[in-house]
């Protein structure tokens, strides 16, 4: 679980980011480059660029980013009409939430730091990454094993994290694990609806294992 991919990005390696990363021109360039086929939340418009262009491979993507009121803080799927299209033919939607419950609300995006908002969206366009090379019948299999195959769902959201790691936000990836653990005073997460109990299972890597990815990263060798 542990291999790295050769899927690699040739954006610099930043530790942290932050609101003056980059000037309101930087920020046009990005959205010049990036932000074609794209519908964004005004307020959060710069983090999804800096993400974006870690992202080249989906630079003529579809995807429409929005907010409501979800239980999950962050979701990805495609649309219902776009499955039945080519994977770089859909429309793929993420929905931030702006109000969970009363535990969750401390997790939910607007309440996250600048550099840990990167790292959870880096975690989401990394799903939509692995969806371009995936057709209809692989994404039906991804649906029922949301259902029906926990193992099947930690093997893939391990792997989406990993996937983080590889385009260079493994860094912002660890800000936001570390987020979710403190303030959820939680050992282990396995998503909004799996807060029974802290499960040996490491559905998300947890910040030690991010740490570790990364010291054997060659990407990040270069920091």
């Amino acid at each position: 679980m542990l291999l790295i991919s050769s899927e690699c990005n040739a954006q610099e390696i930043i530790k942290a980011f932050n609101e003056n990363s980059f000037s309101k021109q930087e920020i046009a360039m990005l959205k010049s480059t990036y932000g074609q086929n794209k519908t964004f939340i005004e307020d959060y418009e710069k983090q999804i660029l800096i993400t974006l262009s870690y992202f080249p491979e989906l630079k003529n993507v579809n995807i429409v980013f929005r907010e409501r009121n979800r239980k999950t803080p962050l979701a990805t799927r495609p649309t219902f009409l776009s499955m039945f299209c080519q994977a770089k033919k859909r429309t793929y939607i993420i929905t931030i939430s702006n109000k969970s419950t009363d535990y969750l609300n401390t997790i939910i995006f607007k309440n996250l730091t600048f550099n840990a908002q990167i790292g959870v969206l880096s975690h989401e366009l990394a799903h939509i990454s692995d969806y371009l090379n995936k057709g209809f019948g692989k994404m039906l299999v991804i649906a029922k094993n949301e259902l029906f195959c926990p193992k099947a769902v930690d093997t893939l959201e391990y792997s989406t994290d990993l996937s983080s790691i590889n385009h260079g936000l493994g860094y912002q990836l660890l800000e936001w694990s570390t987020n979710v653990r403190v303030n959820l005073k939680r050992a282990n997460w396995l998503g909004a609806v799996n807060l029974s109990e802290d499960e040996k299972s490491e559905r998300y890597m947890n910040p030690s294992t991010i740490a570790e990815v990364i010291s054997k990263h060659p990407l990040y060798q270069k920091d």
